[in-house]
């Protein structure tokens, strides 16, 4: 386009575009990147202002105005923590995606999660990303459960830069907390988790009462979070806490998920090997049976005290489970009434596996006033109880 007065090149068309700047107060106006503006001449051409050094300045302005009005502002979501009322005490070990320490929040003792989501290099920008937003929409619905079976969400903050953690406790060697990592936290429950308990019982097992109290524990968990249609995905014994009247609650929401409509939604191989039902291991579409799955493992570890597949590597697992059907071998001492759930509940096929209500009822109608725990292996008679004798 053509310009009188703009020159060649870059014109804009404009002939005699202005503004009125009126300042009564003052005997010009100075803007940045334009010059003075004096009242005769209270006009400006539009092609010679500094467009680009204004929106600078605007962007300024801005940032003050928005720093100013959030101050002191309470937390954007009802969920979010205070993080001046944290104390972060000691680091306690390390998980898949973060570290967990021991704190203080609000005068209550609560364990502390940051996910990092591999920001260590392997994690893609965008990946990490997806994971944050995915992390904000369950929290979303994780601070609204209530259940004696389900370790009681605290808090969480998107981000983890005003946290303290006192020197020589971050893992790895790390100097700070990444820049981006969010902040999970929940209740303390001092009597760690479930499989250290097994294996702490590993040479003299449980009686069989405490075997049903500790199932009934999980499934009545994993039925509650199912009515909340919710997918826990990596349900384990590891995953499992211990309060100090030994209930268990279930932990580890780092990978769980709100139940998509669709079970096509949900596929890729989610979870722990050995616990993994087949069809996700075989990255078929899944859904809330696959915890199902998981849960007759369990069900098997707890009464042995014994971990599934020991002798075997993650491949020949992954393999064996989908292909042969390969599952855990149930000691004949086992009651036939708690071997039956444990069958059901790792059905290869998923139609037939049971609801967890099914299996809390199940559980609920065995007897243990006559025994029927696992038998020390230095009590037994043969091989790992494989006789008629019933252990207490």
């Amino acid at each position: 386009m053509d310009s009188k007065n703009g020159g060649e090149g870059g014109s804009m068309g404009i002939k005699s575009a202005s503004f009125d700047l009126h300042d009564k107060g003052s005997e010009g106006l100075k803007v940045n990147g334009v010059g003075s503006i004096s009242h005769k001449e209270n006009f400006l051409r539009a092609d010679k202002i500094d467009l680009k050094s204004l929106d600078y300045q605007l962007e300024k302005h801005l940032s003050r105005v928005w720093s100013r009005t959030t101050e002191g502002q309470k937390p954007v979501e009802e969920w979010e923590i205070d993080s001046s009322k944290l104390v972060i005490k000691n680091w306690i070990v390390n998980g898949t995606f973060g570290s967990v320490y021991r704190g203080v929040y609000d005068g209550q003792d609560v364990a502390v999660k940051l996910l990092d989501w591999g920001e260590d290099g392997m994690a893609t920008d965008a990946k990490t990303a997806e994971l944050r937003s995915s992390f904000r929409q369950e929290v979303a619905v994780w601070h609204k459960l209530d259940h004696p079976n389900v370790t009681k969400f605290v808090g969480a903050s998107m981000g983890a830069a005003d946290l303290k953690i006192p020197t020589g406790n971050l893992p790895n060697d790390r100097n700070s907390v990444p820049k981006r990592a969010c902040c999970v936290i929940v209740e303390y429950l001092q009597g760690g988790n479930l499989k250290n308990f097994l294996i702490k019982n590993r040479r003299r097992k449980l009686a069989f009462k405490i075997v049903i109290q500790l199932a009934l524990d999980l499934s009545r968990g994993l039925r509650y979070l199912h009515s909340k249609k919710i997918v826990h995905r990596d349900v384990k014994t590891e995953n499992m806490l211990l309060d100090t009247h030994r209930t268990v609650k279930i932990a580890d929401f780092g990978v769980a998920r709100v139940e998509a409509q669709n079970p096509r939604d949900m596929t890729g191989e989610t979870g722990t090997l050995g616990y993994m039902a087949p069809e996700v291991l075989d990255g078929k579409p899944y859904d809330r049976a696959c915890d199902v799955y998981s849960f007759g493992i369990c069900l098997w570890e707890i009464y042995c005290c014994d971990m599934p597949y020991p002798n075997l590597s993650f491949t020949e697992v992954s393999s064996a489970v989908v292909r042969q059907h390969l599952r855990p071998e149930i000691p004949r001492c086992c009651p036939s009434s708690l071997a039956n759930i444990m069958r059901k509940c790792w059905d290869g096929t998923v139609a037939k596996r049971p609801n967890m209500d099914e299996v809390v009822k199940l559980l609920e109608a065995i007897d243990t006033s006559k025994g029927g725990g696992m038998i020390p292996e230095d009590q037994a008679t043969g091989c790992l109880c494989f006789t008629t004798a019933r252990g207490p």
